[in-house]
């Protein structure tokens, strides 16, 4: 188990934050995040583009570098320089090439990019675009033949392209080099160990009816809790996805500097669901909870 620590000083002492990565486990393959197959096999298309950039969008802990990973085992291959630039490296490939950061030595985002690029990689992952010279760098190299994917902290697909544009990259550049976006959330599964049937409160059925889902066909089911789940009623997660591919409308929206509700009504109209319609499907399949929903996907906006 490799932990991650986070302190920081507050008032009345110390703060602390661990994250907790299990070695043991194998790394998930695309098709165990939780995609739906017809938006598997549509992500899967996409990350065989010869060059173009995907970025993964999503707040901290959404599963973003698990997505990332998932995506370079499915086009890892011999023939392919794939190279990284992380911080940390959480998970080592056998056959990828992987650069931590270490800021005290100089190696930042953008330097390290700068040295990945004079090393002719075929696909090139960052871990985390978090400023306007490592987005410039990562944008340059999508358009110039390169494969780049990399992660972005936004709440959903269309912000993740305006949050490009607010770190100062031109909209023609965005417009050009960006192919796909995904935005994720991870939900809690109900623990298959305590399931039992349940009438959920007024607040929970307003929420589905909100988001347009509709209720399980075998009834509402929830974690009774047990020993299995730590009495929690949960038990492992799940991915819940959002897919925007940069078509032409969607490009075209982009030049014409269109706002962050008008992107998404044009993904829509081209058949985007929305993380509130696929969490709803995780509902009515009996995979989670609308209390799960409501606590880490619910999104404002249609």
């Amino acid at each position: 188990m490799d932990i991650r620590v986070s302190t920081t000083a507050v008032i009345g002492g110390e703060k602390v934050v661990l994250r907790l990565l299990d070695k043991s486990r194998p790394l998930y393959r695309l098709a165990q995040l939780g995609m739906p197959a017809d938006m598997s096999a549509r992500y899967s298309a996409m990350l065989r583009s010869p060059y173009g950039m995907v970025i993964c969008a999503g707040p901290t802990g959404s599963g973003k570098t698990t997505t990332l990973y998932g995506s370079l085992g499915e086009i890892n291959s011999p023939e392919r320089n794939i190279m990284t630039i992380e911080d940390p490296v959480e998970y080592t490939f056998p056959s990828v090439n992987q650069i931590q950061i270490n800021e005290a030595a100089g190696i930042t985002f953008a330097a390290g990019l700068k040295s990945i690029l004079r090393q002719d990689p075929d696909t090139i992952l960052v871990g985390e675009i978090r400023d306007v010279e490592t987005a410039r760098i990562a944008v340059q190299s999508a358009l110039t033949g390169h494969f780049v994917l990399s992660s972005l902290h936004a709440t959903d697909t269309a912000s993740a392209v305006h949050r490009l544009l607010d770190m100062g990259i031109e909209h023609f550049l965005v417009a050009s080099s960006v192919s796909t976006v995904v935005a994720q959330r991870l939900v809690r599964r109900i623990c298959n160990h305590c399931r039992e049937p349940y009438q959920p409160v007024a607040e929970e059925l307003a929420l589905l009816d909100a988001i347009g889902g509709r209720a399980p066909a075998d009834g509402f089911m929830r974690g009774a809790g047990c020993n299995f789940c730590a009495q929690t009623g949960y038990l492992d997660r799940v991915g819940v996805f959002e897919l925007m591919p940069v078509s032409e409308p969607v490009r075209e929206m982009i030049l014409g500097r269109a706002s962050h509700d008008e992107i998404r009504k044009v993904a829509r109209h081209e058949g985007m669901r929305t993380l509130s319609e696929e969490a709803a499907r995780l509902v009515e399949a009996g995979v989670t909870t609308p209390t799960e929903v409501l606590r880490s996907i619910y999104v404002t906006g249609g």
